[in-house]
């Protein structure tokens, strides 16, 4: 087994950011002469358009663009891609958002800013941020827990501040237990073989079924409040001062706010898994160029997540600053840190042939979390509720 970095695949869009430091990935933006709306919006907002060879594309599932204009300004740009009816609904909540952030003052400096949109082209613009998204301070070694713990706390400001009219409380489409027993016909076609492993994979589970019908009952029954309900490290940008710029409020909704609590412990966990076969955290020690035995994998997946898991207890802390959780928050929160794993593997599933051995490992102890989520709460840290 080599000692290569199996990075989980990042959906980073935010308002744009360059990666302080080292050189971000360049990849090649889809053509702005097949969107001459875009420069339209960007002159009609007096920013001028895009200078063309100097504009660059974050990876993500919507068209994006970043970069000068003729201004000088650095913007941000992203074209919401998908049907009719779900861009019109993202394009609504993320316009919800800027109405329901102007209203909390604790939020100030710790989302972007909106600086126009294109409704019925489904364009936003956003200032370009020079920061690192969580993803790649994860990757670096270099988030640490004072950073985790101001998370923690303007995600429980986010949560305890009053919701206003006209937010959308329909649940997030995922997970959806219903795709345990069949997937539709249209889904089906377009997957890749990668994908279709993953989801026979979850298919065969009963047990894994039962869990996620039982988080879904709890979801509904739980008090609900505003919530990003699209969490992850890779969508925090973090620029001088260690001050987290939280983006992506496409899916913003009245949820259970557990979702976004389980998804950044998810995102540790996930991280955790992902290193059993790389040797961060070993030290000088070098990753032994053999095959690991499966109490191997055991061993070096318990000491990864020692290393990891207080991210997640300094998170916790920081949300518990802000507000009180209901009696059956831990467990719920827990759960959502299992689905976000299963979640990861059908992520990476979507950009791969087949599915690796660490990506069923992680997927593995997702499972196990979502079945069991009372007897990992304490794991997690959040049976701490005073």
């Amino acid at each position: 087994m080599q000692a290569v970095d199996h990075e989980a695949p990042s959906r980073t869009e935010g308002a744009g950011h360059e990666n302080k430091g080292k050189k971000s990935p360049a990849f090649r933006p889809v053509d702005l002469d097949s969107f001459p709306e875009v420069d339209a919006l960007l002159t009609k907002l007096s920013f001028g358009g895009f200078i063309r060879d100097a504009v660059t594309a974050p990876v993500g599932r919507n068209h994006a663009w970043s970069g000068p204009t003729e201004s000088g300004r650095q913007i941000f740009v992203k074209r919401l891609v998908g049907t009719e009816s779900d861009v019109r609904a993202r394009m609504a909540r993320t316009l919800m958002f800027e109405q329901f952030v102007a209203q909390v003052p604790g939020l100030a400096g710790h989302a972007p800013m909106l600086l126009g949109c294109d409704q019925e082209a489904g364009l936003v613009v956003f200032d370009h941020l020079s920061a690192k998204s969580g993803a790649e301070l994860m990757v670096d070694e270099e988030f640490n827990g004072q950073l985790a713990f101001t998370v923690g706390e303007k995600i429980g400001t986010l949560h305890t501040a009053p919701a206003i009219e006209g937010m959308d409380d329909t649940p997030p489409a995922l997970p959806e237990p219903g795709l345990l027993h069949a997937l539709p016909l249209g889904m089906y076609n377009e997957l890749s073989f990668a994908e279709l492993e993953a989801w026979r994979l979850m298919q065969r589970d009963a047990e894994l079924r039962e869990a996620l019908e039982e988080l879904r009952r709890k979801e509904k029954a739980a008090p609900r409040h505003p919530a990003h309900c699209d969490f992850r490290v890779d969508q925090l940008l973090v620029g001088d001062g260690d001050n987290p710029v939280i983006a992506d409020w496409e899916e913003f909704r009245l949820a259970d706010p557990a979702r976004d609590v389980g998804a950044f412990a998810g995102e540790w966990l996930y991280r955790s898994v992902l290193d059993i076969v790389t040797n961060r955290g070993d030290g000088d020690t070098p990753f032994p160029d053999v095959e690991l035995t499966h109490e191997q994998v055991l061993a070096r997946g318990a000491e990864k997540m020692e290393r990891l898991l207080p991210m997640v207890h300094q998170f916790w802390h920081g949300y518990r600053t802000q507000r009180e959780v209901d009696p059956d928050f831990p467990v719920r929160a827990t759960a959502f840190a299992g689905w976000h794993l299963l979640d990861r593997l059908i992520a990476g599933a979507a950009q791969s042939q087949r599915l690796s051995g660490i990506e069923r490992a992680a997927a593995g102890i997702g499972r196990s979390v979502l079945i069991s989520p009372h007897k990992f709460a304490g794991l997690l840290g959040f049976e701490e509720t005073q």
